[in-house]
């Protein structure tokens, strides 16, 4: 894979994870109101039949979602996810650009809204929506 398969703006993500570990790369592109999350399709990422596995779309929609939260937010508190809805209407293979566009619907002291549409290529393939629990972030312990 090279520079020129990663659409503009998008760049390596770096906030990884033990359970995203495994996807990489990942890239991501900041705008003012989400945090997209894009990769490649590769055969890490399908099922049996050689097309997108579902866990992966609910996995990284939920990732997109909160982090998107958090980012409106202004990054002071940290989230966890109280439900996650996701409606798949399309499949995607090896080779398509994922991307999972957020929007964060509303944002209160304890709660946040999001839903996001999943598209490959450009073209729909879930939607998903989720609430998130607000907590105080902890300090690192030394």
């Amino acid at each position: 894979m090279t520079a020129t398969d990663i659409p503009a703006g998008f760049t390596p993500r770096t906030r990884r994870s033990p359970l995203t570990d495994p996807w990489e790369p990942l890239y991501s592109k900041t705008t003012d109101k989400a945090v997209i999350i894009g990769l490649r399709l590769a055969k890490p990422h399908t099922n049996g039949r050689g097309l997108i596995h579902g866990g992966l779309i609910a996995a990284l929609a939920d990732n997109a979602m909160g982090h998107s939260c958090a980012h409106v937010m202004g990054g002071v508190s940290s989230l966890v996810t109280v439900s996650l809805a996701v409606d798949f209407v399309g499949t995607a293979e090896v080779g398509r650009w994922l991307a999972i566009e957020s929007d964060v619907v509303k944002t209160g002291r304890t709660i946040c809204f999001a839903q996001s549409l999943i598209k490959a290529d450009g073209v729909v393939i879930a939607r998903a929506n989720a609430t998130f629990r607000v907590v105080p972030k902890k300090e690192p312990v030394a």
